[in-house]
């Protein structure tokens, strides 16, 4: 029907501890617990740390503006046998700066404000754990598309794939943010450190795309007045 909102992703009782404040806490618990998941609350860092021990949860939805939680890379962890993909909700649009020193699992971030229909749709991705952007020993692929960190190359398929510095970049960035699109800004700001300008990024976009689409179904697609982002087409749909 015309006009209809799709309707949102939904659990199917996975459990998901969710770390925050009060307010936080509260809306998504509720909101969760509305959707499917079994929920538990942590108030902050260091209790959720100590609840991923003793418990098993599929998920943790981290909210990084805990004031305990910048502190927690320096102190002494606890082991955890289980580490559960986590969804950071932060005011930083930079995945690589959210506490790489906690050695968690598979990891994707929300900015605040968020979008309670957003958080559902990355929780869902983290969920499907190695369909959606799973790691090897050389670096993060997406079904045939494969990047080899160590190395700096990428091969979809059996080619590979003959990439420029800031085109391994970006393809890089697009990947680890499957199914999330990308503003020019991001974009740039990622692969040069700075705005170099619509035209530059378009540019930049193009080449890649005719490298990594070239001779297997698009994975690379605009999204017009947004920007861009990197997955099957019938995967969004």
């Amino acid at each position: 029907m015309i006009g209809e909102r799709p309707a949102l992703a939904r659990g199917s009782g996975q459990h998901v501890l969710v770390v925050g404040g009060p307010d936080v806490a509260e809306l998504l618990s509720i909101t969760l617990e509305l959707a499917g998941y079994r929920t538990a609350v942590a108030g902050t860092g260091t209790e959720a740390l100590t609840r991923a021990v003793e418990h098993r949860y599929d998920l943790v939805v981290l909210d990084t503006t805990l004031s305990d939680v910048p502190d927690l890379g320096s102190q002494r962890l606890p082991p955890v046998t289980h580490r559960p993909p986590v969804l950071f909700l932060t005011a930083d649009d930079s995945l690589d700066s959210l506490l790489p020193e906690l050695g968690l699992g598979e990891k994707d971030y929300v900015t605040k404000p968020f979008r309670v229909a957003e958080v559902l749709a990355r929780m869902q991705v983290l969920l499907r754990g190695p369909g959606a952007v799973p790691h090897h020993e050389g670096g993060p692929r997406y079904r045939d598309l494969v990047l080899d960190d160590a190395l700096c190359q990428a091969r979809r398929g059996t080619l590979t794939l003959d990439l420029t510095p800031a085109e391994y970049r970006l393809l890089r960035h697009l990947l680890v943010n499957a199914h999330r699109v990308l503003s020019k800004g991001q974009i740039s700001r990622y692969v040069w450190g700075d705005f170099r300008g619509d035209n530059a990024i378009e540019q930049l976009v193009s080449r890649l795309r005719r490298k990594v689409d070239r001779d297997a179904p698009a994975l690379i697609h605009t999204r017009r007045g947004f920007g861009y982002w990197l997955g099957r087409a019938e995967a969004e749909a």
